[in-house]
């Protein structure tokens, strides 16, 4: 596990509480910004779990 899987897994769910706090008090905004911070953090995380792939195929 590297820096960017445990970056990528907070900012994941950072982004899940703040659509849901959207969702909890009817705010769109939050919803969205939730939704992308959330789809952000998975993408991160996928990009970790990919170098350590390379890492452990290059060893």
């Amino acid at each position: 596990m590297n820096k960017d899987t445990i970056k990528g897994s907070i900012k994941e769910a950072a982004g899940k509480v703040q659509k849901e706090f959207g969702k909890a008090v009817d705010s769109p905004k939050h919803i969205v910004e939730g939704g992308a911070k959330e789809a952000e953090g998975k993408g991160q995380k996928a990009a970790g779990h990919i170098k350590d792939a390379i890492k452990t195929v290059t060893k």
